[in-house]
Parts: C-alpha cells; structure tokens; sequence
C-alpha cells in the first residue's frame, strides 16, 4: 500500500453509499491530492474532475481518469485551489481533453492569466507546476452542475486565502479539499507571508460545521463520516498553533521537506541544502526557527527532526523518504 501511494495509485475506494450518485473518488497519497470524478447518467450531463494531482504523476493521473470515465470525454476540470498538489496535472490534462473547460478560484485568476509563478507560490514552495490556462471561475455564492446534481460553491480560507469547497446538499457530500482532513487540516500558507491566516481556518471549520455534511471527500486520505470527531480534532490543532506559532512553523517546515522528499525519494545532503538555500518558505522558516545557527546547520536539525519523528531515514549523506 505504501509504495502504491507514493506511486500515485488509488489505495483504496470509498463506499459507494457514503458518496453522491455518480461521485467516486480516486485516493492517491500525500504528494497528489485525491482527484474527485463526477459523471452523470443523463447523456447531456457533463463529466467533471475536481483536482488534478502533482505534476510528475500526471501520466497516472492520465490513465486513472481515462479508466475510470470508461471511453466518456471529460468535460469540466475544477480546482478547489492552486496549490501544486491540486492542479500540477492540469496541463496534461487540458492537453489530453481539448474540448474540456477549466475553472479555479477567482482569488487566483489573474495571476494564473498571465502565469505569475512568484505570486502562485510555485517558487516559494520550491515545487512544480507546468503553466495551464482556465476558462471560466468558481464563485463562491453560485451553484454548478456536475453530472446529475447541482454543488455549492463556498468560499474556504484559512490554508489558502483563495480555496473553495464544494457541497452537495441533497447527498450531504462535501469535497473539503485542505480545508479539514480527518486529522486536521492544511499548513496555513497566509501565516507564512506575516498574514492573519488561523482566524480564516475557525470561520471556514464553522461553516463546515453549519453544512452538516453527511460525508467529507478530504484533499488527502480517505473520505469520512465522524466529521464532528474531526472538526473537533481541528479545532484543537489550532488552538495549538494559535497559541504557539512556532509550533506552525516548524511543522510547515516540515511538511514542505517532507513533500520534496516525496518527490524525490532520496536526496544527496549538498542537493537538498542548494534547494532550501533557494526556497524562500523553507530558508526562511529554518532561520526562525534555529536562530544563531546557518542555513546548512538549521536544515540538518530539521532533517533530524524528521527521522526522529520516522519519516525519513539517513544514511551518510543520503537522505531517504520513509
């Protein structure tokens, strides 16, 4: 299981009586975001995907959505936000369905129409995500139909300031992207620019809340029904951050190594030091957090943190995903 998820390949699939009428979801592991099929049975209905993955799984992304929607087009591709992990794979397939529409979150849009990769957070980050176009945005307030339901769009800052989610009332079915997670919820990127950012995760767990969704479909892992055990579970993660922001920031430090490491697999101790020299988000945290120490020596102490914690493995100067 754990080799087919850094693979990319679904590990395993919801009930289909936890999930709307033509919904499945395709669960991948933590460097793609789950992608989340919409089909209908009415021949006019349109085929939609919401999140496309991370970009060096886009040739699985490809032939997960290509088996899945069993010979039918796809016509509608929607992005709950532009993080590299949720639309790295919109590219291949914008090139792969021509005929298909694009949507993202209006909060973005202007950066994407003229590819600001600085702004996107891309470089920040240091990760990847191949430019793509979009047709149309995702209002929050507005209702859009995919396959035979009608979703709402609502507004969801707090990981990131311009994230939408997506709700079907008549199923219940909620696809909250990082936004709330079984087990807690998304890094708060506006925290990381010196913006309020944690107030925005309480205000958008509490419409979560005033949804009452019957089951959530998460960006990462498995779709749940104890969504009161998990809101709950969110809510005392961030009162933990609230009332330490370092604890924040050590662990978005290391949930952006992590994610490079998942990418790479193994990585030499020069290459992994000329990457975080050369990434604002991680050089910067790292300085914060091991003050009086340089770059080298604050990134080695958080290498050990991760190998402490099991998620890495280092021998000599290779380190390895875990």
């Amino acid at each position: 299981m754990e080799n087919a998820q850094r693979m990319g390949i679904p590990t395993s699939q919801a009930q289909p009586l936890l999930l709307a009428p033509g919904v499945s979801v395709l669960e991948r592991g933590w460097l793609s975001s789950n992608n989340i099929l919409i089909t209908g049975s009415a021949g006019n209905s349109r085929t939609a995907l919401i999140d496309s993955g991370y970009c060096t799984h886009s040739a699985q992304t490809l032939l997960l959505v290509q088996a899945a929607l069993q010979g039918r087009p796809l016509d509608l591709l929607l992005n709950t936000h532009l993080h590299s992990d949720h639309c790295g794979g919109n590219a291949a397939l914008q090139a792969r369905y021509p005929g298909m529409q694009t949507l993202i979150p209006p909060g973005d849009a202007a950066q994407v129409a003229v590819w600001n990769g600085a702004a996107l957070t891309y470089a920040a980050t240091g990760q990847t995500c191949p430019r793509f176009g979009f047709d149309a945005t995702l209002q929050p307030g507005s209702a859009l139909q995919l396959g035979d339901l009608l979703w709402q769009v609502h507004a969801a800052p707090g990981h990131d300031s311009h994230s939408v989610i997506l709700f079907e009332p008549i199923s219940r079915v909620l696809v909250s992207a990082d936004a709330l997670w079984q087990r807690g919820f998304g890094v708060v990127f506006p925290e990381l620019d010196g913006e309020e950012g944690f107030d925005a995760v309480g205000q958008t767990l509490d419409l979560i809340e005033s949804l009452q969704p019957r089951v959530v479909i998460p960006g990462h892992g498995a779709p749940f029904t104890d969504v009161a055990e998990a809101l709950a579970r969110a809510r005392q993660r961030l009162q933990g951050f609230i009332g330490d922001p370092q604890r924040h920031a050590q662990h978005a430090a290391k949930v952006l190594l992590k994610f490079k490491l998942l990418e790479w697999q193994s990585v030499g101790q020069r290459e992994l030091l000329a990457w975080a020299q050369a990434t604002p988000y991680v050089s910067s945290l790292v300085a914060g957090l091991y003050p009086g120490m340089d770059v080298a020596q604050a990134l080695h102490a958080l290498v050990q943190d991760l190998v402490r914690a099991g998620a890495a493995t280092l021998q000599g100067e290779q380190l390895h995903n875990a």
